[in-house]
């Protein structure tokens, strides 16, 4: 076991003192950074990249060549696993990802069963240790998944949406037939990030993109309910160490409450609710992770620096506080500008954690 030489994140996930508040960037492997661009190319197309471990590795490790980055994220996709179930992803310049077969209606969700998780997604373990070998102890690994609503919605939709009309009809027509296609995505999600974790994940992030899109009860009972299974059903420790668990919830808002109390260790906020708000409704349950305006990165760098000291204030002193934006890093931002970023968290940061 090689021993981990920056264990910021960790300490910070676990709510534990850190000399300053680490930092690290959702999406911060693509489509803005020149050699991701230029590997995908060789690689063909967006599956190709993600299904070949050693190219998956390469654009993990590209940005922790540029910026101090705290930990690494492995280089996948959430539609993995139902493109594991049989459904036929695929991606369309432009439109985002599709698939061949969607679920839509009850037959076809009660077909739905879990994959063979190590032969159908074995590409991705594989990439994990490949990572883990590359990192050699630097920083922290973390693996992710989405959340079995927002999967669920491209698999009833069949492709990226906004308005969400089918699976939320589902939800108010057939809400035992939408139960089934949680319960079956969340026990394919417990096996997938147990291999992430077996195959050297330190940590572990589950992206629910949509689930906000739903009322507070619906989210509940399909959201909500379908990650605390996640969370109850994962790997806590390995490696001697506890494994934390983030939760992201785009919009999650008064949400975050109730989010805390299933058993995650940090709760991803995005920036339409500030940090300080969203300390008063977590109290000391979990840590807090974000959340600068994505936006922000397209500014001067002296509005970057601005924004980070700004969001460093709302979360105000003590530890729990991983700073990373919002949401994803947008394609059109300066590479130099996420530099000026991760730099203005090392300067400004430490005065947090006296």
């Amino acid at each position: 076991m090689t021993k981990l030489k920056n264990d910021l994140l960790l300490r910070a996930l676990m709510r534990q003192p850190v000399s300053r508040t680490p930092v690290w960037i959702m999406r911060q492997a693509g489509r803005y950074l020149p050699e991701y661009r230029e590997v995908r190319a060789k690689a063909g197309d967006f599956l190709n990249l993600c299904k070949n471990p050693e190219l998956a590795c390469e654009v993990t490790m590209q940005p922790l060549r540029r910026f101090k980055l705290d930990a690494a994220i492995l280089f996948s996709d959430i539609l993995t696993v139902p493109d594991a179930m049989g459904l036929g992803l695929y991606f369309v310049p432009g439109e985002g990802p599709k698939f061949k077969r969607p679920v839509q209606t009850a037959d076809a969700i009660k077909s739905l069963n879990v994959p063979n998780i190590e032969k159908d997604l074995g590409y991705v373990f594989d990439a994990v240790r490949v990572i883990r070998r590359e990192l050699n102890g630097d920083v922290p690994l973390i693996g992710f998944a989405g959340s079995p609503f927002t999967v669920g919605t491209y698999m009833v939709e069949g492709h990226s949406s906004r308005k969400f009309s089918t699976i939320k009809a589902l939800a108010k027509e057939a809400p035992d037939i939408l139960d089934h296609l949680m319960n079956i995505i969340a026990e394919t999600t417990i096996e997938y990030l147990n291999g992430q974790i077996d195959a050297g994940a330190q940590a572990v992030q589950i992206f629910d993109t949509w689930g906000a899109v739903l009322d507070g009860d619906d989210f509940r009972r399909f959201s909500m309910a379908s990650m605390q299974k996640i969370i109850d059903g994962l790997t806590r420790e390995k490696e001697g160490r506890k494994i934390p668990i983030i939760l992201f919830t785009k919009g999650a808002g008064l949400l975050l409450a109730d989010l805390a109390e299933t058993g995650c260790d940090a709760l991803g906020v995005d920036w339409t609710t500030d940090l300080a708000t969203a300390r008063r409704y977590v109290g000391d349950k979990v840590a807090l992770q974000g959340n600068l305006n994505p936006e922000t990165l397209l500014e001067s760098p002296e509005k970057i620096r601005q924004g980070v000291a700004d969001t460093l204030a709302s979360y105000g002193d003590g530890p729990g506080h991983i700073f990373n934006l919002g949401h994803g890093i947008t394609p059109n931002v300066d590479p130099d500008h996420l530099g000026i970023l991760v730099d203005a968290v090392y300067e400004l940061s430490p005065t947090f954690h006296l």
